[in-house]
């Protein structure tokens, strides 16, 4: 930055810098500067971008790109016709401020970074002087595409259970069955809610099961020119019991798996990722009998369900976070093979 020009920002009117599709994103662009100098203008650009973005093994490099904004103004300085002499405005020592003020548009998806791409705002700015040097910067904003559990009436009316009943034993010689219900109190949540689960195994065979497990994944799939480039499933959360012998049924009565902080289901306007959230009921036979998943999908919402009064629903243990990470560096590194 040049001795002449000691700050350069754009601040924001909003310090949380999280905002929904529709509202107002303003604030101002702050030049202080210790001594007089020319300007040929100010320049100010707000982009809201998803790319998808990976190398595979062979190092060849695949990628995307879709646009939600990409506003331009300028603050300062006058346009000048092609062929005439390139105006200049002086700007004395001192401060100041560049006010601006645009609204988002709606249907924005939410702000998200992941390993292969990421949906993306900021605003940028650019301070042009007439031989040619330019002062930059740039500012990131968080934009929250609301899902509301309210307005999702299938979602806490349907019963969200899944049942299975499977053979176990080596090949051709059967060991007798296993019979799993599994049934969640509901289809949506928001984080910082607990999921409660409720599930009944019945080993009617001679196989030992060593444990059983209930599982919160995250899926993110990555496209790019219309085709599915990756995919990965990861472990958020879950809960785990003992052994069930042969003969005997196991009972799972409200046991509650927390949600941690996530983004929302999908990313609703954004056609190049996609997040999906599902509850895996895992049973673990003991010996080479393969593991019995039941899987099912939930919404992963914003706003959480209201009493008729408008008041919050709230189970003991919940604890509604007051803004959602954009991304997880908690996440286990290791992989849930679905």
């Amino acid at each position: 930055m040049s001795r002449k020009l000691h700050k350069f920002l754009i601040l924001l009117d909003n310090e949380s810098l999280l905002y929904f599709p529709g509202s107002f994103l303003s604030g101002r662009v702050l030049v202080e500067l210790e001594e007089e100098i020319p300007v040929s203008g100010l320049f100010f650009h707000i982009v809201g971008e998803g790319v998808v973005r990976l190398t595979d093994k062979s190092k060849v490099n695949t990628s995307d790109r879709e646009n939600y904004i990409d506003f331009r103004m300028r603050l300062l300085g006058e346009s000048t016709p092609k062929g005439e002499t390139q105006r200049v405005v002086f700007l004395s020592p001192g401060v100041h401020s560049f006010p601006f003020k645009l609204g988002l548009p709606l249907g924005l998806p939410s702000t998200f970074l992941g390993k292969h791409g990421w949906v993306q705002y900021f605003c940028k700015a650019a301070l042009k002087e007439p031989g040619g040097l330019t002062h930059k910067n740039q500012q990131v904003f968080i934009v929250m595409s609301p899902i509301d559990l309210n307005l999702e009436p299938n979602l806490l009316t349907q019963p969200f259970h899944c049942e299975v009943e499977e053979t176990v034993g080596i090949a051709c010689i059967s060991s007798g069955k296993l019979s799993c219900r599994v049934r969640l109190d509901k289809g949506g949540y928001v984080p910082g809610e607990s999921i409660a689960i409720f599930a009944s195994i019945e080993n009617n065979s001679r196989v030992t099961i060593r444990k059983t497990r209930a599982v919160l994944t995250e899926t993110i799939q990555y496209t790019a020119k219309n085709k599915v480039v990756q995919a990965e499933t990861r472990e958020l959360a879950f809960l785990e019991k003992g052994r069930v012998e042969p003969g005997v049924t196991d009972q799972w009565r409200n046991e509650m798996l927390y949600i941690p902080p996530l983004p929302p289901t999908n990313l609703r306007g954004c056609h190049l990722i996609r997040i999906q959230y599902d509850v895996y009921f895992v049973i673990t036979p003991k010996g080479p009998d393969k593991e019995i998943k039941l899987q099912l999908p939930i919404m992963m919402a914003t706003y959480p369900i209201r009493n008729s009064d408008g008041t919050l629903q709230r189970k003991k243990g919940t604890h509604y976070p007051t803004v959602l990470p954009v991304f997880r560096p908690w996440l286990n590194t290791e992989k849930f093979k679905g």
